[in-house]
């Protein structure tokens, strides 16, 4: 069984992949905080309110850094993803794991 963190780390990498790949496309991953849900749990410290900013600003905004592509962002700030977010092997490998599981290429 993979961990929450596992999967973040394939859909942060998707994302650099999309955006390395197909330039004229805009995306970003976006963590929102350990935001108090049901997933997250009544003690989780991170705000509710502040969970959905950065979606809504990337969603709406012709601000220049809501218009990069391939960065990973939290509470509308870049951050540094895992290092194997950009590793080309690593992209390539997922992409070809995915097509397998799905039937579907990028």
């Amino acid at each position: 069984m993979g961990s929450y963190a596992d999967s973040k780390l394939f859909v942060t990498t998707l994302a650099a992949t999309v955006a390395r790949l197909r330039p004229g496309v805009l995306s970003i991953a976006v963590d929102p905080g350990w935001v108090p849900t049901k997933m997250g749990g009544p003690g989780a410290p991170d705000d509710l309110e502040l969970g959905h900013r950065t979606q809504e600003w990337l969603a709406s905004s012709d601000e220049p850094d809501a218009l990069t592509t391939g960065g990973y962002c939290y509470h509308r700030q870049r951050q540094q993803p895992h290092h194997a977010v950009h590793d080309e092997a690593f992209q390539e490998h997922l992409l070809r794991t995915l097509a397998e599981e799905t039937r579907t290429a990028l």
